[in-house]
């Protein structure tokens, strides 16, 4: 078997500043939009964002519409309505504002309004049929209001299907990501936790990930978008981990430091470059099965929803599965430890920030026993996708054994 001797790095248009969200209506229109639909969250409407966003679109000569029932997590209920209003409104243009799951929605609409279907045609197997999306969308700009997904640069939207599971394609990915981080400082503290562990693990995994020149040499039309650690998504990947490190206490304890925000901002989105060229792995194929199997505990800053928020959900069994790969990838993880707290083990210089920031640090605290491990580990097993990123091969017992560790 001959390895992989190339790897690619597919930029974004990435349009980034204080104010920065005031310049969507030009960048909408450069792209041809005349009449787009904001896909956003309830409270991106309550706050008066959604509002005054349509009033600058329509200063640009754009008309608007609004689609606000954004569930906590997308969901296949959720994601149906959101395409229904999608593919009635004869939209040419989509503008996704707010977290995670409002930019995911909004790549979904924007698929389903360009090429139709349903969820399942394209959701990776096993889970779904894992069809190729056919070819571009319409045009999608995204601006996050949180700093965490980097889903504002990234190919990939998950759903909640009963399991939760990705569509992943570098179509999906859009055309200009907007990133002002005065939209963040609304952000309350137990989010800003939740999404600044996402953002540092999406650096932490891409950086750990079995590198491009151990996978096996494809075509350059079947090179999956996650190809594995490469230098160039190192380097984004090692300052995404420095930047959340000097600064997600800072932005928890104080909302309104906008320096703090303004950095977090930076290392969410360049984290979502890095990572979304070289992968995650094992906390992220497990975060799944735990955001999906039980909704019984309430995460604070969530409005009393119960649920394990994606962050969260990932960031539960990452010291056990940094202490799984340190024996891989010794070299990087000390270096990662390094970036985070000066320190020397992955593990517990990530451990120690999760404390620092009131975040849960066990399954136990989530809602999660022993007796829910085997089928934790049935749903983590399904996300290959990302299993095969890890720099050590993942089976059930590994599995099994990381999350007995995270008790």
């Amino acid at each position: 078997m001959s390895l992989e001797t190339t790897f690619s790095l597919e930029l974004p248009h990435i349009v980034f500043g204080q104010g920065s969200s005031s310049e969507t209506g030009t960048h909408l229109a450069r792209l041809g939009v005349t009449r787009a639909l904001l896909v956003c969250d309830p409270f991106v409407v309550s706050s008066g964002v959604a509002a005054r966003m349509q009033d600058e679109l329509r200063a640009a000569g754009i008309e608007s519409g609004v689609f606000d029932r954004i569930a906590g997590e997308p969901t296949e209920a959720s994601i149906a309505e959101a395409i229904e209003a999608a593919t009635a409104g004869g939209w040419d243009g989509f503008v996704g504002v707010g977290g995670g799951s409002a930019l995911d929605t909004a790549k979904l609409c924007a698929l389903f309004a360009t090429h139709g279907g349903g969820v399942y045609d394209y959701l990776n197997k096993p889970v779904g049929e894992g069809r190729q999306v056919p070819g571009p969308l319409l045009p999608l700009v995204a601006l996050p209001t949180t700093s965490g997904t980097g889903s504002e640069v990234t190919t990939v939207a998950i759903v909640d299907v009963g399991v939760k599971s990705g569509i992943s394609h570098r179509y999906l990915r859009p055309r200009i990501a907007i990133v002002d981080p005065l939209l963040t400082v609304s952000c309350p503290p137990g989010v800003t936790a939740s999404v600044g562990l996402d953002a540092l693990l999406h650096a932490l995994e891409g950086y750990t990930t079995l590198t491009y020149d151990r996978r096996p040499k494809l075509p350059p039309a079947e090179r999956p978008p996650y190809q594995g650690a490469h230098p160039l998504a190192d380097l984004l990947c090692a300052e995404a981990i420095g930047l959340v490190g000097a600064n997600l206490r800072r932005a928890v304890a104080d909302g309104s430091d906008v320096d703090a925000r303004s950095d977090m901002a930076l290392a969410a989105t360049i984290a979502g470059v890095g990572f979304g060229s070289a992968g995650v792995h094992v906390p992220h194929a497990l975060s799944y099965p735990i955001a999906s199997l039980k909704h019984a505990w309430s995460a604070p800053g969530y409005g009393g929803s119960a649920f394990v928020p994606h962050g969260l959900a990932v960031a539960v069994t990452a010291p056990a599965s940094f202490r799984f790969i340190a024996d891989a990838a010794p070299e990087r993880c000390r270096e990662a430890a390094r970036l985070i707290d000066g320190g020397d083990d992955l593990a517990e210089s990530f451990l120690q920030l999760m404390r620092d920031v009131g975040a849960p640090t066990t399954i136990s605290e989530v809602g999660y026993g022993e007796d829910d491990i085997p089928a934790i580990v049935e749903g983590a097993l399904k996300q290959q996708r990302l299993l095969v990123n890890a720099p050590k091969d993942v089976d059930a017992a590994a599995l099994e054994a990381i999350l007995r560790d995270s008790l």
